[in-house]
């Protein structure tokens, strides 16, 4: 199915900022969001001049098979699959590697990192962290797991293969989402600040504010990196966005609101939408949220 574009008015877009100057990650009762919308002031031109494709075209060999295009403006999703989620787990990081599904549940006492086989939802290995800490973002760097937790100002090391911690370390202020660019890890922490560092030490490296139409935008969660750009959840709403990690600016929105299962109301923060994951081998991604009984994979364009 294809969910039609929704363009916000001023309006809109007001409650939306408005509702992300709060900055807490925890469950308290959640506002209603409008989705968030980007106001463009000018139409992109599209020029007619140059060589042909054919007098521009280098051998085969030099192409690659797929040139990833950049997410701007107001996302559509297309479904391709439904897939099995565990409606127990508390989605705080999602990460697709080798064709499965690395997760990050959070809650005190129930937290955890595990590997899922996507098609049949069923948790393949599972390693539950300290009662006292409450998981967040996770992220693959070469043959090991990075995850976040909340409050603790704790980041766990784990074997990317057993799931068995192999070390910590730790961080000033609150965790909420984590991704690796290939390079520096991206860091949320629930304000509309953006932190990088360097994946071997930890150490920050410099930090960005995101900004929609200008204005800064909170309550960044869940992350995923993807072809130079950073997707983020947009906690208290059913709202993804895609950051220009450059500059900060919103470029893209999607509002997924149409994909929250029956069994997840919206009102209540515990099934919030927060989880994306990029298949890199078929370009699509895994969306799913808090308890939600269902793995959406999609496509965006």
């Amino acid at each position: 199915m294809i969910v039609d574009r929704r363009r916000a008015t001023a309006a809109a877009v007001a409650v939306a900022l408005a509702l992300s100057a709060c900055s807490g990650n925890d469950e308290a009762d959640r506002q209603v969001s409008a989705p968030l919308s980007i106001v463009t002031s000018s139409t992109a031109e599209t020029s007619t001049s140059g060589s042909s494709s054919d007098d521009a075209r280098e051998s085969d060999t030099e192409i690659p098979d797929v040139i990833p295009d950049p997410l701007v403006g107001e996302l559509r999703i297309a479904v391709i699959a439904t897939h099995p989620h565990d409606p127990n787990g508390f989605t705080q990081g999602l990460e697709v590697h080798d064709g499965q599904l690395l997760e990050s549940t959070g809650l005190y006492g129930e937290s955890d990192r595990r590997l899922v086989e996507i098609g049949s939802g069923e948790i393949q290995r599972i390693e539950p962290i300290d009662a006292d800490l409450f998981g967040e973002g996770l992220t693959v760097v070469d043959d090991e797991i990075l995850q976040l937790t909340w409050k603790a100002g704790v980041y766990i090391r784990s074997d990317l293969e057993t799931l068995a911690e192999t070390g910590r370390g730790s961080y000033e202020g609150q965790g909420w989402g984590l991704c690796f660019d290939g390079t520096r890890l991206v860091m949320s922490d629930g304000t509309p600040t953006l932190t990088f560092r360097d994946p071997g030490s930890f150490d920050r490296l410099e930090t960005i504010e995101v900004t929609l139409n200008g204005e800064p935008l909170a309550n960044l969660n869940e992350l995923e990196c993807v072809n130079g750009q950073v997707l983020a959840n947009v906690y208290r709403s059913d709202s993804i966005v895609v950051v220009d990690p450059t500059t900060g600016a919103v470029v893209a929105t999607l509002n997924a609101g149409s994909l929250r299962p029956d069994d997840a109301p919206f009102e209540d923060s515990r099934f919030a939408l927060n989880g994306i994951a990029h298949d890199p081998t078929s370009g699509r991604f895994y969306l799913t949220g808090k308890r939600w009984s269902v793995l959406y994979e999609v496509e965006l364009s």
